[in-house]
């Protein structure tokens, strides 16, 4: 089963010599990568998004198999969903997927359903899979699309899955791919981002789902974000790093209508 790219040649390039360029290009080979539980990384086209997410990956080491948490644009699919086998391909190569720790989350982690329709046309963690190619060409990963859902549930979902993760070694890196406010002023982005980055930083995952709900702040990965943050919370992590932040503004100039991306990396 190969899922095969949906953004290829838009979101990022659509060729191998191309696209590896563009990667090397945003990574910070001064960087000194270490080890973490987790992260947050946006997942826009690359000349908005890339920078932010390169500073992130620059500074994470990648173990052997990541999991890839995604909100879900198309509403496609189950509303929790997990790629089950196969591979993923970008223009660098298939990715394998870890159909051993698939099963187990499939099998032993509250909600999670086996469904490839959700992901066929998702682009959030499409776009995270050069980045790791590049950084570990054997890495595999098990990709999951989390819906928005009542914070319990969420919180029961990341738990259970650290109860699975957290006998396994080495352990895999879970990153959760969100983009912040879309849509506002920049000076409205920035504010109103502040607002749910902060709870992250502390790894208090019900503070941010309740702050992004109330002033509904438009942040698409809220959903992931909380279920990384439960179960990070469980496998040990305690802080937060912001890495970069930074808005659409940089590259299209216009800060009347602007996206947000946040790096955040988990400790």
């Amino acid at each position: 089963m190969r899922r095969t790219p949906a953004v290829a040649g838009t979101f990022y390039p659509g060729q191998s010599q191309a696209l590896r360029s563009e990667v090397e290009s945003l990574l910070d080979v001064q960087a000194s990568p270490k080890s973490a539980f987790g992260a947050l990384v946006p997942h826009a086209g690359y000349v908005y998004s890339g920078a932010v997410a390169g500073q992130v990956f620059s500074r994470l080491e990648i173990p052997q198999t990541v999991i890839i948490l995604n909100p879900n644009h198309t509403g496609a699919g189950e509303p929790f969903a997990v790629w089950p086998e196969g591979a993923w391909s970008t223009p660098l190569g298939d990715v394998p997927v870890d159909a051993t720790l698939a099963r187990k989350l499939i099998e032993g982690a509250l909600l999670l359903t086996p469904d490839t329709r959700a992901h066929i046309r998702e682009h959030s963690g499409e776009v995270i899979l050069p980045f790791l190619q590049v950084r570990r060409p054997d890495v595999s990963v098990v990709t999951i699309v989390v819906d928005l859902a009542p914070l319990a549930d969420l919180q029961r979902l990341g738990n259970s899955m650290a109860k699975i993760l957290a006998s396994i070694t080495p352990r895999p890196l879970i990153i959760a791919s969100s983009d912040m406010t879309h849509f506002q002023s920049e000076e409205t982005a920035r504010r109103l981002d502040d607002l749910a980055i902060q709870p992250m930083l502390n790894l208090d995952e019900e503070t941010l789902y309740n702050v992004v709900t109330s002033k509904r702040i438009t942040m698409c990965g809220v959903a992931p974000a909380t279920v990384a943050i439960a179960a990070l919370k469980a496998l040990g992590a305690t802080t937060g790093e912001l890495v970069k932040y930074d808005t659409s503004a940089t590259a299209s100039g216009d800060s009347s209508n602007v996206v947000g991306y946040a790096g955040i990396i988990f400790s």
